[in-house]
C-alpha cells in the first residue's frame, strides 16, 4: 500500500497562467473540465508507483502547481495506455496532458539528471532529426552512456546474441530527401513557439 503523505501548498508556489500555457496545447484543451471523479486514477496501472496519481497531477496543474508537478515522477511513469483517456467521463485526454507535461519538463530541463525516460526521448528526436530514422542499436547505446553507461557492462550476452544473429547494426539509417523533412520539422517548432 502507498504511504500518502500531504503537503501544505502555498499562494507563492504557484506560477499564475501555468494551466492556461498546459491547456494551449492541442489534445490538452479539456482540463478545466476534471470533476476530479477519480476515474483516471483508478484505471492507471501505474498509479500505485507514483507520487501524485493522474487525478491528482490535473488537480495540481489547474492549480498552477507548475513546479510540483513538473518534477514529479508521475509524468514520467505514463505508459501511454491512454487507459484515463478512454475511462474519463468528460472526455479529457489525460495521456496528452501528461505528454505534454514531460515535453515541458524535458524543455525546462527539470527532471532527474540521469533519469532514462527523457535522456530516450531527447535522443530519439536528435537521431530523427539527423537521420530521419532511428537505429536502435546507436539509440540504445546513446541512451546507456547518457543514463547509466554501467549497464553497458551488465548487458554484454544481450550485445553477443544481437551480433550473431545479426541483429546489431552500427552504420545509421538514413532516409532520402532529408532536407524535406528538415523543414518540415523547422516547420512545426515554429509553429509550436509562435501558438
Amino acid at each position: 500500500m502507498r504511504e500518502v503523505t500531504r503537503t501544505i501548498r502555498f499562494e507563492n508556489d504557484r506560477v499564475k497562467g501555468f494551466s492556461k500555457e498546459i491547456m494551449e496545447v492541442p489534445g490538452c484543451e479539456r482540463l478545466q473540465s476534471c470533476i476530479q471523479c477519480g476515474t483516471c486514477s483508478g484505471t492507471c496501472p501505474l498509479s500505485v508507483y507514483m507520487d501524485h496519481s493522474p487525478r491528482q497531477i490535473m488537480a495540481l496543474v489547474r492549480s498552477d502547481f507548475k513546479n510540483e508537478v513538473l518534477t514529479s515522477n508521475s509524468i514520467w511513469l505514463c505508459a501511454s495506455c491512454y487507459a484515463c483517456t478512454v475511462e474519463c467521463p468528460r472526455e479529457i485526454r489525460i495521456t496528452d496532458i501528461m505528454y505534454a507535461l514531460k515535453q515541458r519538463a524535458i524543455q525546462e530541463r527539470v527532471y532527474p539528471k540521469h533519469f532514462p525516460i527523457p535522456v530516450l526521448a531527447r535522443e530519439f528526436a536528435e537521431m530523427v532529426r539527423r537521420t530521419g530514422r532511428i537505429t536502435e542499436t546507436l539509440l540504445v547505446m546513446r541512451l546507456f552512456l547518457k543514463a547509466n553507461w554501467r549497464a553497458v557492462f551488465s548487458s554484454w550476452r544481450l550485445g553477443i546474441g544481437l551480433i550473431t544473429t545479426g541483429r546489431f547494426v552500427i552504420l545509421p539509417e538514413r532516409i532520402e530527401r532529408r532536407a524535406e523533412l528538415a523543414t518540415i520539422l523547422a516547420a512545426a517548432r515554429n509553429h509550436r513557439e509562435v501558438v
